[in-house]
């Protein structure tokens, strides 16, 4: 065990565990290029064996995708599975972040030591403490860009199922499907708009013979216990009524910089919540990107 600090100067500790060692993932013999040793920092009681399904992603997603990388990051959390991805911006992150708010388990896997993760921010500081971070780079080494398809590997090697969650039509998530689909693993695709580019790689998997799906129920059935009774909320259902977004839009019809500055939210963190509600039918978008209560159900 070797102590050392993070980005932000506080303390955590770091182990090795090699092939030989009895919490070694038994999945990772059977990929190409096993990794001889893997560096843990975190809950490294998470490399127990259990369901797993990665999400991976684009690292500039829409609203939609960033919503639906949660969506589904939460349900598969709350049904016991471990979510494992490889903590970079975009899809990654709020599939990280969406299975730790539901009180989830969750694996990053990265492209440096696991003392060197990046990009550096708070999500790290949480997954250092709620989660794990796992690397097959020693120690000291920085994110290159060559490691990236080398993790990828490993992403969907410790996983049971990958789901890719909006991807471009050259994307490094096309990676980590196609090394799914070498190790025998099932690969899921979450359809998009025809006309965005975002949605090239996840179209171009379907039609390579990856599965479409729609919604979290089909995947926790094939990799959770059987015996788990999962029923997923309508959208409706999932937004509490008194969500701080409709309260500010009682009686009001504004902009996303305006709810912005009353909700003190950026518009990054704000965007996925306004689909999420307008998803559910609870708010509209009206012309000029503005927003107004649905009266939905009120």
């Amino acid at each position: 065990m070797i102590a050392t600090g993070d980005a932000f100067g506080r303390p955590y500790c770091m182990i090795s565990i090699s092939q030989t060692s009895p919490s070694w993932p038994r999945s990772l013999l059977h990929i190409d290029s096993p990794p001889a040793k893997l560096w843990l920092a975190g809950r490294t009681e998470l490399i127990q064996p259990a369901p797993r399904i990665a999400i991976v992603g684009s690292r500039a997603p829409t609203p939609y995708g960033q919503a639906q990388a949660r969506r589904f990051a939460m349900a598969f959390a709350e049904a016991g599975i471990t979510i494992v991805s490889g903590l970079a911006r975009g899809v990654d992150s709020f599939a990280h972040a969406g299975a730790l708010d539901a009180g989830g388990k969750t694996i990053g896997v990265l492209g440096s030591g696991v003392d060197r993760p990046w990009p550096v921010g708070p999500l790290t500081t949480r997954m250092l403490e709620e989660g794990l971070l796992i690397s097959e780079f020693e120690p000291g080494v920085t994110p290159r860009r060559s490691h990236f398809p080398q993790r990828n590997r490993l992403i969907s090697g410790l996983s049971d199922a990958v789901l890719v969650i909006e991807a471009a039509h050259a994307s490094g998530s096309l990676i980590t499907a196609h090394w799914a689909a070498d190790q025998g693993r099932d690969v899921y695709a979450l359809p998009g708009r025809v006309d965005h580019p975002m949605s090239r790689g996840c179209h171009r998997l379907i039609r390579e013979g990856a599965e479409l799906i729609e919604s979290p129920a089909a995947l926790i059935e094939a990799v959770a216990n059987p015996q788990f009774a999962f029923e997923e909320p309508s959208p409706a259902q999932s937004i509490p009524s008194h969500d701080p977004i409709l309260s500010a839009l009682e009686g009001e019809t504004l902009s996303t910089d305006e709810l912005s500055e009353r909700l003190t939210k950026s518009t990054s963190e704000l965007l996925p919540l306004l689909v999420e509600l307008e998803l559910a039918e609870r708010i509209i978008r009206a012309p000029g990107s503005l927003w107004r209560l649905a009266h939905f159900g009120r």
